[in-house]
């Protein structure tokens, strides 16, 4: 292909290449970059192309995987970018909420411990211990659907419980704040 051949196969395709690269990355600069990039390569191709009855279909091929490629490079450097980052800051707990966690699992326990045997027995071996339904009822002899019913009201009393038990550490602490 001689290089006024080419320039017609520029002007009548790249704007149907701009739009398909456009509609992919969503970015005009990039767009315009592939469908460069494409005819650069299209016109490295040289006596290939004249091989390919449909240079249309083929540009447009290029076209998607040229921007499959640039989409595939940005999720990398993304992820490369959020992995050094992440490198950088120190993902443990502060001490603070060390403490705040400790707390609310031993408030959590204290609750789990006053339910009814029949909700404390579903939810320890549900949550805590991780049985699936199946060993579950099969321990306790309890259909399926009544122990889902069990676990639902159990985790429910849990729910009041500590709601309850964070609204009077609430109303001390505001006590506390006016005495001082």
């Amino acid at each position: 292909m001689d290089r006024s051949a080419f320039n017609d196969l520029i002007l009548k395709y790249s704007r149907q290449l701009f739009i398909i690269a456009f509609g992919i990355l969503k970015n005009k600069q990039e767009a315009e970059d592939v469908v460069q990039e494409v005819f650069m390569k299209m016109w490295i191709m040289e006596v290939r192309l004249n091989e390919y009855n449909r240079k249309d279909a083929l540009a447009a091929t290029m076209t998607r995987n040229e921007c499959i490629d640039r989409l595939r490079k940005w999720k990398k450097i993304r992820s490369d970018t959020e992995d050094f980052k992440a490198g950088m800051s120190d993902p443990s707990p502060t001490p603070f909420y060390q403490l705040v966690n400790y707390e609310n699992s031993k408030i959590l326990r204290l609750i789990i411990a006053r339910l009814p045997e029949q909700y404390r027995e579903v939810v320890e071996m549900k949550d805590i211990r991780g049985l699936s339904y199946e060993e579950i009822s099969k321990i306790n002899g309890i259909n399926i659907s009544n122990l889902r019913v069990l676990l639902s009201r159990g985790r429910k009393i849990i729910k009041e419980e500590y709601l309850k038990y964070n609204n009077e550490r609430r109303q001390i602490k505001n006590t506390a704040g006016k005495i001082l």
